[in-house]
């Protein structure tokens, strides 16, 4: 697979496809959305909150989640808002997501199956990560939308003046449902 997308880039390249997406690093609507990596919301997220490139920073994570205050998510809205301009965030969750029920122990037996054994569990844990809470999804969209706002606004390094606002896309029609 990886090799024909190679093959295609450089097609692509050599067509100039890439012309009708330049733009700079800058989002035009200072907008930062996080959503799930969901491949139902790869063009439909997008397109639902008409959205072109360059509008806004899309940063996208298995279950559109903030499950720290310190993870990659947080770090790159930070980077969105003092490095970017980004002033408003929108925490966009989805219908029927694979993470909502998401857990260790569905992915343990998994890493078993594909060569991770116990000993190397048990060497991630003694460095202090604890696995349950690592892969641990949401049982409620709406909680979760509702938890990963507040964990953006109370952040302590996100200023008071940025707008955070938490919705649920339907992933086969896109409508939006405001949360939060």
């Amino acid at each position: 697979m990886i090799d024909s997308i190679i093959a295609f880039n450089k097609e692509f390249v050599a067509s100039k496809g890439y012309e009708k997406y330049l733009t700079d690093k800058y989002p035009d609507k200072k907008l930062a959305v996080l959503s799930c990596m969901d491949t139902r919301l790869t063009e439909l997220l997008p397109a639902a909150l008409g959205l072109r490139n360059g509008d806004a920073k899309i940063i996208k994570n298995a279950g559109g989640l903030v499950i720290s205050a310190f993870d990659s998510a947080m770090r790159s809205l930070i980077v969105a808002i003092y490095e970017l301009g980004v002033n408003e965030v929108m925490v966009v969750a989805h219908s029927h997501c694979g993470a909502c029920h998401m857990s260790y122990s569905h992915f343990h037996e998994q890493m078993l199956a594909r060569g991770v054994t116990d000993e190397t569990l048990d060497t991630i844990r003694r460095c202090g990560i604890d696995l349950n809470q690592w892969l641990e999804g949401f049982r409620d969209t709406p909680d979760s939308v509702r938890r990963t706002v507040e964990t953006i606004s109370t952040h302590p390094l996100v200023p008071r003046d940025i707008v955070v606002r938490g919705f649920i896309i339907d992933s086969e029609t896109g409508a939006l449902e405001e949360v939060v």
